[in-house]
């Protein structure tokens, strides 16, 4: 085994694949996704080269996978922009940062699927330098200015507190949000005058330090997000504490020339590489270092567990040696693992040497076991994973009880690994970078770079949901041109009836944008749910069929939704050609109108030949208008509409209302203090009589036909309401009152007017009637008195309990009286 000691631990660098690329890394600018994602190769702006041909007018942008296998390439136009930046996301998307503060996303195809602005006050400023992370970016304007984005998915623009810098800075690094102590992102900056500054949004601290703390030309942060790593000019690498307050080491690289890449290799040790000098890896110990010599030019990638190192000819992994793999493999261990790993060879020998390592370790035995298995997970060797796990296995026979989880998910987990390791996938994942990918995530890289069949099986293999994979998949098959759309159809519709849950309607997206629209109709025949299905169809302008299926489902939001839409954009008679025949659809719209759309309703009926209905608009319409002229102008055509349906009530009923209108605009301009028009008949009256306008009243009252009845009631309320007591006398004796003169009481005693009342109560016929409106008024005498009339109830039991009834000593003795003279008679 390659490995070689760095302090108190051992670092091995192995090769990953051979690269099947032809290209000079030498000038050109490389960047990589992470967590063993593809790689990105364009011209260098900084390097002065030859070019020829289309690539000097158009630079190219190259996409590889990690073992050099092309993926996509594409021609960058320079009338975008000037790019500043590039680099990838976590998800493999792909980022060009230009001049402008416009970011443009592709994927790993070369196809662009997005763009990010980080707004007007940026493009004015101008971007001059960018750092990419794995979810956001942060860019130093022109200006001086910092501005994030720190999440990819939201992408929200901050700026950052101003620094109030003079001049570009030294150096600078970003501590991610992931490993910010504060969950937010810091910009650590190294100004040319040997200031650092902490940058938030919130703030621009200049930390204080005793004595000269930098300039830095170069700096990084660990993994953990709590060490800095930095370079001085005078060639000096030091690693101390995030805040510059602990300096952990110091190692000289007797090199001013400040290396060309500054990376981290897990969290212990530091990667610097110069083109003249190669690789040089320096640990926590000062004395403690190695370099590897190259060649030919290299780029570094940092990953969560080592670097990736690509050249122009190979891939290699550099990584500290897992400890379980140390424990194992270290020469002389006698570490539990070690011996049960030792124990196997010694069995397959049959050799009885194996028996004394197993009683040795038997306390130690599940431990070791554990040991052997995640030790195979780190084992890029499937040779050596076999033998690992088989040790595991043998060390399990011995244990009386075992967990066996641990195993079997690390024997799927190297199955998927090696599956994605080979090389015509190219994806050198780790066990420690699978697990922070997680198994979702890689099947999602797989479906993006087409690898559609393996993402299938190894979903299958861990029995995970599938159905997005056959989606992508179909996606993918209605783009292409090498089938007819018949037989497109076909293998999409035999590859998705197994999967009843699956949607459609994605599926016919991308083939009405790939200009296949029949194709799109087809597929949404399929989709079982409406929801999907219907809004699609409209984006497509088969507005006749998605209302078909709006009200085939009987969701009546999805109907409003296509009737809304084709009343928006389609011609009046166009409109109504696609609701004929679809009595549900007119009917929700009908609703609608009387709610919203008047106008509408009107044409709705007219098409539909109702009369009757137009008339009834037009009656609404015409009480919607506040204008006098217009509302009688309303009310005589709803009359010429219902004269045509020969309706004669409504006729009559309109003809009336139109005539009490002419009469209230009339009045009103005789009394212009007396809101008239718009009025009921009854309130008309008696608004006329609260004015005093008798003569008018009883004008209208002959007119209109007012029953007797009615009109009383409405005189004496009125008048009551006056407070005329006078006059409603005079009222009623007119003539005999046609509703009796109980009314005439109740409103003199809703007023307060017992005296008055009482004058009305006498000239009630009914003894019981007066009896109560007395008791009302609290006369108990003149109750008592109208209860010696009374002839179908018992007197005396009246008299008894109108007395009870009475708090005056008086009127008791009085009503007693009566009683005893009734009882004598």
């Amino acid at each position: 085994m390659d490995w070689k000691p760095l302090a108190n631990c051992h670092y091995r660098k192995r090769d990953t694949y051979t690269m099947q690329w032809e290209v000079d890394l030498g000038n050109l600018a490389v960047v990589a996704a992470p967590l063993g994602g593809a790689i990105a190769v364009s011209r260098d702006d900084t390097k002065i080269v030859l070019v020829t041909g289309e690539d000097g007018i158009n630079p190219q942008i190259q996409m590889f996978t990690s073992a050099g296998r092309k993926l996509a390439s594409f021609a960058w136009d320079p009338v975008k922009g000037r790019i500043i930046k590039t680099g990838w996301t976590a998800d493999e998307r792909f980022l060009c940062v230009l001049e402008t503060g416009t970011v443009w996303v592709y994927n790993v195809h070369g196809e662009q699927i997005g763009s990010i602005s980080f707004g007007q006050e940026v493009a004015q400023q101008g971007v001059l330098q960018c750092y990419i992370w794995h979810n956001g970016l942060v860019i130093l304007t022109k200006r001086l200015m910092f501005f994030a984005i720190s999440n990819l998915m939201d992408p929200r623009v901050r700026q950052l507190a101003v620094p109030n810098l003079e001049e570009p800075p030294a150096s600078w690094c970003v501590v991610e949000p992931d490993i910010s102590a504060s969950r937010q992102v810091e910009v650590i900056v190294s100004t040319l005058n040997a200031t650092i500054v902490v940058i938030t949004v919130e703030r621009a601290l200049e930390l204080k330090f005793k004595q000269q703390v930098g300039p830095y030309v170069r700096m990084t942060v660990a993994p953990t997000g709590n060490i800095l790593a930095c370079f001085t000019p005078t060639g000096f690498l030091q690693v101390m504490k995030l805040d510059f307050s602990s300096l952990f080491s110091e190692f000289d690289t007797e090199s001013k020339k400040p290396p060309q890449q500054l990376v981290w290799c897990g969290n212990d040790a530091v990667l610097l590489y110069w083109p003249d000098i190669g690789v040089l890896m320096v640990g926590p110990d000062p004395d403690a270092w190695i370099r590897y010599a190259y060649d030919e030019p290299v780029h570094l990638i940092p990953e969560c567990d080592g670097v990736r190192i690509i050249s122009n000819k190979k891939c290699e992994f550099l990584q500290r040696v897992p400890a379980v793999t140390e424990a194992i493999f270290g020469i002389g261990s006698t570490a539990p693992a070690a011996l049960l790993y030792d124990a196997l060879v010694h069995f397959e020998k049959k050799s009885p040497k194996a028996d004394e390592n197993i009683r040795a370790i038997k306390g130690d035995l599940s431990d070791a076991v554990d040991a052997c298995i995640e030790a195979a997970g780190h084992e890029p060797a499937a040779s050596y994973q076999r033998r690992l796990l088989r040790a595991a296995s043998f060390g399990k026979i011995f244990l009386d009880s075992y967990v066996a989880d641990p195993f079997v998910d690390m024997c799927k987990t190297l199955r998927v690994l090696n599956a994605v390791r080979l090389n015509p996938i190219g994806m050198p994942l780790t066990f420690q970078q699978f697990k922070m990918l997680t198994a979702r995530r890689l099947v999602d890289r797989l479906i993006n770079r087409h690898h559609h069949l393996l993402a299938w099986n190894i979903c299958g293999y861990l029995k995970m949901k599938r159905d997005n994979i056959l989606v992508h998949w179909a996606c993918c098959k209605v783009q292409s041109n090498l089938e007819s759309e018949r037989e497109v159809l076909s293998s999409i519709v035999s590859k998705l009836q197994a999967l009843p849950a699956v949607s459609y309607a994605e599926i016919a997206s991308t083939a009405f944008r790939a200009g296949k629209p029949e194709l799109a109709t087809k597929l949404l025949d399929y989709e079982p749910r409406a929801a999907e299905q219907v809004p699609l169809l409209i984006t497509m302008g088969q507005e006749e069929l998605a209302l078909s299926k709006a009200i085939l489902s009987g969701d009546t939001d999805l109907v409003y939704l296509v009737l809304l839409h084709v009343r928006r954009t389609r011609p009046t008679p166009e409109f109504f050609r696609i609701i004929r025949g679809k009595p549900e659809a007119v009917d929700l719209l009908i609703a609608y109108c009387k709610q919203q759309d008047l106008d509408l309703l009107k044409e709705i009926f007219y098409h539909a030949q109702l009369p009757n209905e137009s008339a009834n608009i037009a009656v609404i319409e015409a009480y919607n208008h506040n204008d006098t002229e217009k509302r009688i102008r309303g009310l005589q055509i709803a009359m010429n509409l219902y004269k045509d349906t020969k309706d004669q009530f409504a006729f009559k009923a309109t003809e009336t209302q139109n005539r009490l209108l002419l009469q209230q605009k009339e009045l009103q301009a005789q009394l212009p203090d007396v809101p008239l028009i718009g009025c009921p008949l009854s309130e008309t009256i008696r608004r006329l009589i609260l004015a005093r306008e008798t003569k008018a009243a009883t004008k209208l009252r002959n007119e209109f036909k007012v029953p007797d009845k009615r009109y009383w009631w409405i005189c004496i309320r009125a008048l009551a309401q006056l407070g005329d007591w006078g006059q409603l006398e005079q009222f009623a004796n007119s003539k005999k009152s046609p509703i009796g003169y109980r009314p005439f009481a109740e409103v003199c005693i809703d007023e307060a007017m017992p005296r008055e009342a009482a004058k009305y109560i006498l000239r009630i016929v009914n003894p019981r009637e007066r009896i109560d409106l007395f008791l009302v008024l609290q006369m108990y005498r003149e109750a008592a008195e109208a209860a010696m009339e009374v002839r179908d109830e018992n007197p005396i039991a009246l008299l008894e309990e109108i007395r009870s009834k009475s708090p005056d000593r008086q009127d008791q003795l009085y009503i007693t009286q009566l009683m005893q003279s009734k009882s004598s008679k």
